[in-house]
């Protein structure tokens, strides 16, 4: 998953779009995309071993602001206003009442 992420030049490292068997050091800055957020992380150390998961937090720290998480929610929010999740596909009805909303939409400006 990573390699194809480094393939389609979706990963930076210290600004520099990174491949797949780039080594990372100390105090690098690692850039990547992840469910509509870009993440920061900075590489605190490198482990000797493999290490479980629970212990990578040790060996790093997200830079990631917290108001794209809030922009994330607001997303979420603002895609179930219009439908509530689980409620199939559109109607042609519900078709047209966006269309005739777009119409009016447009109008008023």
């Amino acid at each position: 998953m990573v390699t194809e992420a480094c393939r389609k030049n979706q990963i930076t490292v210290n600004g520099q779009v990174a491949k797949a068997s780039r080594d990372v050091f100390p105090l690098d800055k690692i850039t990547f995309r992840k469910d509509q957020i870009i993440y920061t992380i900075t590489v605190l150390d490198i482990p000797l071993n493999r290490v479980g998961a629970k212990l990578v937090d040790i060996y790093r720290k997200d830079d990631t602001p917290p108001e794209t998480f809030a922009h994330l929610e607001l997303l979420k929010l603002s895609k179930e206003h219009y439908r509530k999740t689980g409620t199939g596909r559109p109607t042609k009805k519900d078709r047209r009442d966006l269309e005739d909303f777009e119409i009016d939409f447009e109008a008023e400006d």
